[in-house]
């Protein structure tokens, strides 16, 4: 059983694309993490400062675990300044 994570962020319009560019810098360092399946960011194409984070974790401790990473800590701390709200994270579960 793995576990999907939607991560739905919206940046402050000046900072759209210093969230696009963080959000990409999570990518190699995440999928190097030995639980990461995948994990994608995806821009919304008719909403710029709209962007979702698809990943895939072999379970709910492995994403516990990417919480505690530097990069992670890095973008939350990047993240406080740029959004123009509250992060949405959705975790389902494939069976």
């Amino acid at each position: 059983m793995s576990l999907h994570v939607v991560a739905e962020l919206r940046a402050l319009p000046e900072h759209q694309d210093r969230l696009r560019t963080a959000l990409e810098a999570m990518i190699e360092p995440s999928l190097a993490e030995r639980d990461c399946l995948s994990y994608q960011p995806f821009a919304d194409p008719n909403d710029p400062t709209h962007m979702v984070v698809v990943e895939e974790w072999t379970g709910a401790e492995a994403l516990e675990e990417h919480f505690t990473t530097p990069h992670f800590r890095h973008i939350a701390g990047v993240l406080d300044g740029i959004l123009a709200e509250p992060m949405i994270i959705r975790r389902l579960i494939a069976e």
